[in-house]
């Protein structure tokens, strides 16, 4: 009976430390999920920025073209 007593308690040490490393794995994704978030909205706003400098060029380029060539 005493060998009954001593897996059940070492049971609940592992259960304890799966437990532990459960939450620990769970904060490490969610950091990670939310440094990924994060990322990905930068790259979203300066792709946003590179598409509106990029059509002030194409408007600068198209009103240079219109001009007249003696008038520059």
């Amino acid at each position: 009976m005493a060998s009954n007593a001593d897996s059940s308690t070492s049971q609940t040490g592992g259960d304890d430390i799966r437990g532990e490393l459960t939450a620990q794995l769970e904060d490490l994704l969610n950091t990670l999920s939310n440094k990924f978030a994060g990322v990905s909205s930068e790259i979203f706003a300066k792709m946003d920025e590179m598409s509106r400098r990029l059509d002030n060029l194409e408007a600068q380029l198209v009103a240079t073209q219109d001009r007249p060539k003696g008038s520059g």
